[in-house]
């Protein structure tokens, strides 16, 4: 019996010995670049693993015998090798793959399997895939992993890692080089289709591969858009490889978060693919009374029927319940007289928001010269509110002067939708003319926003007149006989003002039947624009030139659905010209100059008490400036120089009677430098910089004052700094540790010509434990507790950011 025991054993030992073959080795591109991430694979034994960010990989636990490896990666070209493994003999194998232009890619399809701080390619800056640093135009980005080791999780959180963008206000609201776009002005992208938010809440981040801004006027691309550039949005993508992730987190104001990813192929041979997001947030704030509680669901699905053909599928479905927060009101000119948490809002306020945007493309490969690309986006949005808020103005007394401890308040109850489409299609065929390659483009882009009929909102604003049955919108003094006095004969108002002094009381449940209101109803609206571009990538020897133009034709339906319904059309002729010369491996210099505009019609502008009409907005750009890769392409630099110049841009009027009334100014210039750094100095060391200096003011004006006047909530000077090392020996191994730092110089605000916010430089730090597939990390913000404000319109809407604050995050991938 022990004999055949030990026969056993030695069976078992000897098994073990022919599984025990090793295959090593390391994939390269032709020009001796690491190839990361690609994929290997033994399809008759199952075996399936991806290279690291140096492109080594290892197979272990093999069997002698006769195999073929597959080795792949996206934009080249499938190897194949043949292999003999013999009993205890290592196999070591060295890999180059061909670049296979035919495979990259003319829209996102499948997702990024780089983990860095760094992203090589882009599809923003030429409507298909370039290397960043062949485009003659600037980028700023952070990729998910930049995302993540700052714990942020929303959109305005991310930007201030970038040169010249900052936050505008509280909202999805942005100032990219001196110039404004929000979330409502369907001017942002998201995966370079154009769509919106509801402008009063910033999106989550959690099912964004990147965030990325093209710096200056990119109407040639994508027609009507701010000059100073576009934020687009880019989703996470399926993988080839199965990858799961689930975290946790809890922090200050109340905070928890839960957030899945979960990606991978559906079928054997990986034409089917898919990726599932889904977020969960239930959050307080530092602000009174405030709280966002939001649920997210973001499947992907990427088919891959074969090498020419590929199809996507993408839905984000956002469903969020929160107040909505019109910022921090002070004394008048006494900017530190409240606390920063004060809110101008009662406890039965709310906002609900839903919003769902879903995207479908198609890319198909006819010819080795000749591909289509096509994607359809569908936006919808729905807006129920109810707040107290500022009227923009201190409380009248009755003797025509101010109270300047008391807000006067209003009333909204708002209910409405909106709705927007966005059609781009294009051809693109790679052609050769002497020494000259083309990589030429043909397309169509047609989008259109509609607001259907039953949009609608109660205000209640004023003062009560003398009757106690109504209300009179504004006081005035002279006829005071008109309105209902208190006993110190102030005007009673429809809606007691806020109290700075006692802010609690103020902020109490609300009769909402007490008041008087009036209703305003939103017209139903319709735009619709449409554009046909051709574009040229031009390489010859060390320069490489990008040529487009494109016609638009926007068209507004002035009275909608009323009898008086007419067209009004604009259109425009946009020409772009960059030119990229490569001055060795690690450098390229480029130049550009782009041409943009923005009609300023009663539909885009969506007030229709603004006045006009205005002529539409018209601007260009030229900018030069520098690419460069360092530590084997590890770390990228950005330097540009730019001036934007841009006429027609829309004001306040500041016109009591009639506080949404505009008016066009004649020219306002924005100019400086920028820098940006992303990438690794060592494999273990992450980095992420950036820095700009920016004049931005009016140049030309009717009101001589408001000439060289810096533009709203534009810092000369402003700059990002994190970084991050990883221990990867010694008494620290496995431990992280990162610090940040941002800072700002003095801003003016947007509606007043004496009140200014100061500048400010906080600082951030964060530490991580992984092991095995557990991943701890916690963030600390604004570590010296700085009180800051990240915007504001004047003394009464101020934007303060967050005080100190910490955030533990527990996260498993497997």
């Amino acid at each position: 019996m022990k004999f055949i025991f030990s026969l056993m054993l030695l069976g078992l030992f000897n098994i073990g010995l022919a599984q025990n073959v090793t295959i090593t080795g390391k994939i390269t591109s032709e020009n001796n670049e690491a190839v990361s991430y690609a994929s290997i694979s033994i399809k008759t034994l199952k075996k399936n693993t991806v290279s690291d960010d140096k492109g080594n990989f290892e197979i272990t636990n093999l069997a002698p015998g006769k195999y073929t490896v597959y080795f792949s990666a996206m934009g080249f070209t499938v190897e194949e090798r043949n292999v003999e493994l013999i009993e205890s003999q290592n196999l070591d194998l060295s890999i180059i793959l061909k670049e296979n232009v035919n495979t990259l890619q003319t829209v996102e399809i499948t997702g990024r399997k780089e983990k860095s701080y760094r992203n090589t390619k882009s599809f923003i800056g030429a409507k298909t895939e370039i290397a960043l640093k062949d485009l003659p135009q600037a980028v700023s980005y952070a990729t998910k992993e930049l995302i993540a080791d700052q714990g942020s999780i929303r959109v305005g959180e991310v930007v201030k890692n970038f040169s010249g963008v900052s936050q505008f206000t509280f909202y999805d609201d942005i100032s990219i080089r001196g110039f404004r776009i929000n979330g409502g002005s369907n001017t942002q992208l998201l995966n370079g289709m154009r769509t919106s938010t509801g402008f009063w809440k910033q999106p989550l981040a959690n099912y964004l591969e990147r965030v990325e801004v093209l710096k200056g006027p990119s109407s040639a691309l994508f027609g009507n858009a701010s000059p100073g550039g576009v934020i687009n949005r880019v989703t996470k993508k399926p993988l080839d490889q199965a990858a799961n992730s689930v975290s946790f987190s809890t922090g200050s104001f109340n905070t928890l978060r839960a957030l899945a990813d979960f990606t991978g192929p559906l079928t054997e041979d990986k034409s089917l693919l898919y990726r599932l997001n889904l977020g969960y947030e239930n959050a307080n704030s530092f602000r009174d009374l405030q709280f966002d509680k939001n649920i997210v669901l973001a499947p992907s699905l990427s088919f891959l029927p074969n090498d020419k053909t590929s199809v996507n599928f993408d839905l984000i479905y956002t469903s969020s319940k929160s107040i909505l927060d019109r910022g921090q009101s002070t004394y008048e000119d006494n900017l530190y007289s409240t606390k920063i948490s004060n809110s101008l809002n009662s406890t039965n306020d709310y906002l609900n928001e839903e919003t769902y945007i879903v995207t479908t493309s198609l890319n198909h490969q006819f010819t080795d010269r000749l591909s289509f690309s096509g994607s359809y986006i569908r936006t919808g949005y729905t807006e129920d509110l109810l707040e107290h808020r500022g009227a923009n103005k201190y409380a009248s007394a009755g003797d025509g002067t101010t109270i300047p401890t008391s807000i006067e308040m209003q009333v909204f109850m708002r209910k409405r939708k909106r709705y927007i489409d966005n059609l781009s299609a294009f051809f693109k065929y790679e052609a050769k003319t002497g020494p000259l390659d083309h990589n030429l483009i043909l397309g169509y882009d047609y989008a259109q926003e509609q607001v259907p009929a039953g949009g609608s909102q109660l205000q209640a604003t004023g003062y009560r007149n003398a009757a106690n049955t109504g209300s009179i919108a504004t006081y005035n003094p002279a006829n005071k006989a008109n309105y209902l006095l208190d006993a110190k004969g102030n005007p009673v108002p429809n809606v007691a003002h806020f109290d700075l002094t006692n802010p609690s009381a103020s902020q109490q449940l609300k009769d909402m039947s007490k008041y008087f209101y009036a209703a305003r109803p939103f017209d139903p609206t319709f735009y619709s624009l449409y554009g046909v571009y051709l574009q040229d990538h031009i390489k010859f020897g060390a320069f490489q030139a990008l040529i487009g133009v494109r016609y638009d034709e926007y068209t507004d339906k002035e009275n909608y659905k009323k009898a008086a319904e007419k067209k009004v059309k604009q259109h425009s002729f946009l020409p772009r010209f960059g030119l990229t010369y490569t001055l060795n491996p690690n450098i390229n210099l480029y130049g550009t100059y782009v041409k943009g505009y923005n009609p300023q019609t009663a539909s885009s502008l969506s007030n229709p008490n603004a006045g006009g009409p205005f002529d539409p907005l018209e601007s260009n750009m030229i900018e030069f400036g520098g690419k460069s890769s360092w530590f084997k392409e590890k770390l990228f630099v950005t330097v540009a120089l730019f001036k934007i110049q841009q006429k027609n841009t829309l004001y306040p009027a500041n016109d009591t009677a009639n506080p949404d009334l505009m008016r066009a100014i004649g020219e306002e210039e924005s100019k400086g430098i920028e820098i940006d750094l992303n990438g690794n100095i060592t494999r273990n060391w992450s980095i992420s910089a950036a820095y700009s200096y920016n004049e931005a003011a009016i140049t030309e004006s009717p009101i001589e004052s408001e000439i060289e006047r810096q533009k709203p909530n534009t810092p000369r000077q402003q700059g990002n700094l994190w970084t991050r090392y990883n221990f990867t020996d010694g008494a620290l191994k496995d431990f992280g540790l990162a610090f940040g730092t941002n800072f700002a110089t003095t801003r003016t605000l947007s509606q007043t010509d004496t009140q200014t916010l100061p500048g400010y430089t906080l600082f951030n730090a964060a530490l991580y434990y992984n092991i095995n597939k557990f991943k701890i990390q916690v963030n600390a913000n604004n570590i010296l507790n700085k009180t800051y404000w990240v915007g504001g319109y004047d003394f009464i809407r101020l934007f303060p950011g967050a005080p100190s604050n910490w955030l533990l995050t527990l996260g498993y991938s497997f």
